[in-house]
């Protein structure tokens, strides 16, 4: 019974503190954060996940990543419309630690091919940026960046299938793992 209060007190707590943060204008780790990008995107917040959908602009279209302090991506999940002939994805490293220390990029895969590109980008070391050079199941990459800093990489969107997973990941050592998305065609 003791613990069941402590644990309500605690969530209180959470709460009372995530919504002075906001009131801030603070970024709160957990709550969706949507980032316009020449327009609006469609988000959706479940828990630390958040969906959201490329914006379209004529034939092409664009999404903004955040890599995020805690090993995160915010969104977790990209839908690209079917419509679009390519893709532009603008990474923005939300954290303060510079490139050496904690650098954040963003890689698109097949789902099947992610522990191998993983074990082979460690092979490559960070004068590669931890991605083998010339890696065919690459299909995306940014460079890698530190806090503060933007990227982005265009790519042709009209080569992913509907039907297959596709994941994203930052190919910083002990980031990996745990720094993940999905992306699908819709």
């Amino acid at each position: 019974m003791l613990s069941a209060k402590f644990s309500l007190f605690g969530a209180r707590m959470r709460a009372l503190n995530l919504t002075f943060v906001a009131c801030l204008g603070a970024p709160v780790p957990g709550l969706a954060q949507g980032v316009e990008h020449g327009g609006t995107m469609s988000m959706v917040h479940t828990g630390d996940d958040v969906s959201a959908v490329a914006k379209v602009v004529g034939d092409a279209c664009q999404i903004d990543v955040q890599g995020r302090p805690g090993k995160k991506f915010s969104p977790t999940h990209i839908s690209v419309p079917s419509a679009c002939k390519t893709l532009t994805v603008q990474l923005i490293h939300t954290g303060k630690k510079p490139k050496l220390a904690a650098g954040h990029n963003w890689v698109l895969v097949r789902e099947s091919d992610v522990h191998a590109t993983i074990a082979d980008g460690l092979a490559a070391g960070p004068d590669n940026e931890w991605v083998k050079p010339g890696d065919e199941r690459v299909i995306a990459k940014t460079a890698m960046i530190g806090g503060g800093e933007r990227t982005s990489v265009t790519f042709d969107a009209s080569k992913l299938s509907r039907g297959t997973a596709y994941t994203y990941f930052c190919s910083f050592p002990a980031h990996a793992e745990m720094m993940r998305g999905t992306l699908s065609i819709d």
